[in-house]
């Protein structure tokens, strides 16, 4: 202990002292975003605790110690002079706006789920079984949903799938056919549906709870040409598929493998084309060691990670990366597999004979 460097000790204090902060700071986040306290102060100017207090039906001494704890965070400003707080535009547009790619509150949901999960996620490190998708806290469903969808909305049908060779031609002007592998919620699928009104899709999932949600979803959309199963990667029914998606699902399955298998089973055999949506990954470990690479390794290493060894799977993990994602897709018998397009947070990927 004498060989200690005090310097880089009291450094790695005051980050656990910064952890605590985020930590505790997600969660009071997480109360604003239910509460509807940032909403209340999005384009309002500035506030008092007693004024927000008023305006969403909550007790003025408790909001004036989370518009403290908020301001010591930097989400909101605190003006001393009049003791008043502000959300700045720039951050009500990324936690209030549902419709923007800014949008981050449905992390902080999805987060929740899993402190409420902990004593599930500290057994499965300890026996190895792993824990299943359906297992978790309803908050992941749909923290996972309100997450996703803005990326969806901001890149689905006006870049991804247009970078696919000759599939959006196809989606556009023929009766063509579409599997959405590990649907979830119906995010993906729903704008698929929307985007092409001439296609016929069809999601599919494993999770009984997400299927019944989405088809009410499809059901408020007045869609007429979507449709939603309950069933695994591995044995959804159809065939003569124009494209098969999965969408930030494949690294968490049991048989990644085999699901890409039976996608070439199912897709027309010339003309098919299979569309994977993965977190971004680089291919070595060390290059993954930033910011982004920590959410992604530790929310794999309490999600996908277990969720895969649930049914005695590889456990690819969220940071799998573009070599081992092509490993697996090519032993399922696709020929030609190539990164169609990339965003900050995902890797694109097209897969065919």
């Amino acid at each position: 202990m004498g060989s200690l460097d005090e310097t880089k000790l009291h450094e790695f204090i005051s980050k656990a002292v910064n952890e605590w902060g985020a930590a505790e700071g997600a969660l009071i986040t997480f109360v604003g975003d239910r509460l509807g306290l940032f909403k209340a102060m999005a384009g309002a100017g500035e506030l008092t605790p007693e004024e927000l207090a008023k305006r969403t039906g909550t007790h003025p001494r408790i909001i004036k110690e989370w518009l403290a704890g908020q301001a010591a965070g930097g989400f909101v400003t605190y003006n001393p002079i009049h003791s008043t707080y502000t959300l700045p535009d720039e951050h009500a547009l990324a936690l209030t706006d549902e419709n923007s790619p800014a949008y981050v509150a449905g992390f902080y949901q999805s987060l929740v789920s899993l402190f409420k999960d902990a004593e599930k996620i500290i057994e499965a490190f300890k026996n190895g079984k792993g824990l299943g998708w359906g297992d978790h806290h309803h908050y992941l469903f749909e923290g996972t949903e309100r997450f996703f969808k803005p990326n969806y909305v901001a890149n689905l049908t006006t870049s991804w799938i247009p970078a696919l060779e000759g599939v959006e031609n196809r989606l556009k002007n023929e009766r063509a056919k579409v599997a959405d592998v590990g649907c979830g919620h119906g995010v993906s699928t729903i704008l698929i549906a929307k985007a092409y009104p001439n296609a016929k899709i069809i999601g599919f999932d494993s999770h009984k709870p997400s299927i019944e949600w989405a088809r009410k979803e499809a059901e408020k959309e007045g869609l007429q040409n979507i449709t939603f199963k309950v069933a695994k990667s591995t044995d959804y029914p159809g065939d003569d598929y124009d494209l098969v998606t999965f969408f930030d699902c494949f690294h968490d399955m049991g048989d990644p493998a085999g699901a890409a298998r039976h996608a070439l089973q199912t897709l027309k055999k010339k003309s098919g084309t299979l569309m994977l949506v993965e977190p971004f990954a680089n291919d070595r470990e060390e290059d993954n060691l930033n910011p982004l690479g920590r959410v992604f390794y530790s929310v794999s290493s309490i999600v996908c990670v277990p969720a895969s060894l649930n049914e005695n799977g590889p456990a690819l993990g969220a940071q799998a990366g573009e070599e081992r994602i092509a490993e697996t897709v090519k032993s399922a018998g696709f020929s030609r597999f190539r990164r169609a397009t990339q965003t900050p947070f995902n890797l694109v990927f097209e897969a065919t004979l």
